[in-house]
């Protein structure tokens, strides 16, 4: 389990920007990850998406599937931006969006690692909330260093 301060020593993200709020399992062996972001009426992108029915934009559920994917790479790795390694999102495939995401719900985060090939880091991601899928990808990252 990580809490806000240990995601932030991985992710150079910060608010409003910094969309995982709590890694809940990180599991080395399977390289596997399950985080969450709390989803409140008081993030700043309601005010202009929908403001009479909020709903939360699909890139970001995208950012935030990607950053969790981060977290996982970074565990995998045993590295950090403290040491010059960053990961940058650079695509997705296999993206589909199921259901809308609104003010007050719990958005779940799971991502499996799938391959890493001369610095090209690929998971399959997915964002669910109350074990409903919401949205599905194959985020794809590459690592840098600084």
């Amino acid at each position: 389990m990580m809490d806000i301060n240990e995601i932030r020593q991985l992710l150079p993200h910060r608010y409003p920007f910094l969309l995982v709020d709590r890694v809940t399992e990180i599991d080395l062996e399977q390289k596997t990850i399950n985080a969450y972001k709390n989803v409140s009426i008081n993030e700043p992108f309601f005010n202009g998406h929908f403001p009479q029915y909020p709903i939360m934009p699909g890139v970001l559920i995208i950012e935030a599937m990607a950053q969790a994917a981060g977290v996982l790479g970074f565990k995998i790795m045993n590295a950090s931006p403290d040491d010059g390694t960053l990961y940058y999102f650079v695509g997705s495939d296999k993206l589909r969006f199921r259901q809308p995401v609104v003010p007050g719900d719990r958005l779940d985060l799971q991502a499996n690692f799938i391959s890493a090939k001369r610095g090209i880091w690929k998971f399959n991601c997915k964002a669910s909330v109350g074990g409903v899928t919401v949205c599905s990808a194959e985020i794809i990252c590459a690592e840098r260093k600084i």
